[in-house]
């Protein structure tokens, strides 16, 4: 081992035992980790090496109220010292868990009786499936199981869950995506569209093509119709005018039953408490993570309709038993954190505030249209998706070879700015929704410096 390398610090301890996941693993092998976060205050956080950066992608999409909130950790604290575990199998429960299934299922975009919790989002959708196969085996209808979900959708890491996803780097070396999970285009209209076609003429055309896949497949085999109200995993991407409408008009006519996952959209990213109500989504079921304790305990959950629960129960009359479960699921600290995360957004107005901040955050990026690199930029709340491009008249995309969004992904870190490149070289843009003006101008400033940067490297390929 090379003489200089300190065995015993935590970059050095990382590179040797500790695997990433969504990351190089030869590269961190050989280099270890790109940045290694030591501490955080509000919309920052610090490094190892002394940089104070500004999240702009709220750690995973999930650090919604920033990196230090008193009221959370005091009630993760108080929690922890009264009751720090009690599980929810066999029929036990301790009252925050109870309390937060009221107080959640309140607040649902459309009237929830239900509510399961689990670990992460990954865990919230696989459940869900799993229960939509098994409702439909209680009604007597087994051979409904083929999930819809679109490309580019992320759900989760788990097997069912990574299936249903749209991301072909997660299905490579693991033998997936399984069978009977079907894929629609991605919404993404400056990308896709054909010349000339309008938004509308956009989404029409999807929805035909939800139609006639649902008709191929066979609608008696169709078990649900799975989406984020606006698409993270694809970069930010915000749904055309008309298609909500397009898709929805589908599940209606053929009955399928719709999961709206929240997991990012959920707790004010959008300017609405939900997703759903951003766009005038109308679901059977939601699941819902992340913000739901504002990243401070791995906490989800799934919603869904008392009807839906009553065909749970033949489940759990055949078996004896509700087959499903988690040792942490209803964990009672992450109970109390989601309790006070929930009165904390009411108490600030959260809403409200991502309202009002986010018109000149929208503004900030919108402001980037004007940039040789900057092919279309499109967001709601403060939630934004920013497409490179080498082309504006053609739309022409980079070299992926290049790697021109990681280089601005790069350079904004440098400056000090964290921001997250999604192939094809779109910039995610979710800062905490606790950041305030003058962090936003701060923010926007520095993506632009970054993109002159990246610029000035790649002009001359042009």
């Amino acid at each position: 081992m090379n003489e200089h390398v300190d065995v015993n610090s935590p970059r050095t301890a990382d590179r040797l035992h500790h695997v990433h996941g969504q990351t190089n693993a030869r590269l961190h092998a050989d280099e270890g980790p790109t940045a290694m976060a030591v501490r955080g205050h509000g919309v920052r956080i610090e490094t190892d090496d002394g940089q104070s950066i500004i999240d702009g992608f709220s750690g995973l999409g999930c650090v919604s109220l920033g990196y230090h909130n008193d009221r959370l950790a005091q009630a993760a604290m108080a929690q922890m010292q009264e009751l720090p575990f009690a599980p929810t199998f066999y029929g036990r429960s301790h009252p925050k868990v109870a309390e937060l299934a009221g107080v959640l299922t309140s607040k649902a975009a459309v009237p929830f009786e239900k509510a399961m919790f689990q670990c992460s989002g990954s865990e919230a959708n696989d459940a869900m499936i799993k229960f939509i196969w098994a409702r439909n085996i209680a009604l007597g209808q087994p051979q409904r199981r083929k999930m819809i979900s679109r490309w580019r959708g992320y759900y989760g890491n788990t097997v069912a869950s990574v299936a249903l996803s749209g991301q072909p780097h997660m299905h490579a070396g693991f033998g997936l995506p399984m069978d009977d999970f079907l894929k629609l285009s991605t919404p993404n209209y400056y990308l896709n569209a054909e010349d000339g076609e309008s938004e509308e003429e956009f989404s029409a055309r999807l929805g035909a093509e939800f139609e006639q896949t649902v008709l191929e497949a066979g609608p008696d085999t169709i078990a649900a119709f799975f989406a984020e109200p606006m698409q993270s995993g694809g970069g930010a991407i915000h749904p055309p005018t008309g298609y909500w409408e397009a898709m929805q008009t589908v599940i209606r006519k053929y009955d399928i039953h719709f999961h709206v996952d929240e997991t990012v959209c959920g707790f004010g990213r959008t300017g609405h408490y939900w997703g759903a109500q951003a766009f005038d989504l109308t679901p059977d079921s939601t699941t819902c993570a992340k913000a739901l304790t504002a990243a401070f305990f791995p906490m989800s959950a799934i919603m869904f309709r008392q009807e839906f629960f009553d065909d749970l129960m033949q489940t759990s009359d055949a078996a004896g038993v509700l087959g499903h479960g988690f040792t942490y699921a209803g964990h009672p600290v992450g109970a109390a954190v989601a309790l006070e995360a929930i009165k904390v957004y009411d108490d600030i107005d959260l809403i409200g505030h991502v309202r009002r901040v986010s018109v000149p955050f929208l503004a900030g990026c919108e402001a980037l249209m004007d940039h040789p690199l900057v092919g279309d930029v499109r967001g709601i709340g403060l939630f934004c998706g920013i497409q490179l491009v080498q082309d504006k008249t053609t739309r022409a995309l980079w070299d992926p070879a290049l790697k021109v969004g990681t280089m601005v992904q790069d350079r904004a870190h440098a400056r000090g700015l964290y921001l997250r490149s999604i192939p094809p070289d779109r910039i995610s843009f979710m800062p905490p929704l606790i950041i305030n003006e003058d962090e936003i101008a701060e923010a926007t400033a520095i993506l632009k410096a970054a993109l002159d940067d990246v610029w000035a490297e790649v002009k001359g390929r042009v």
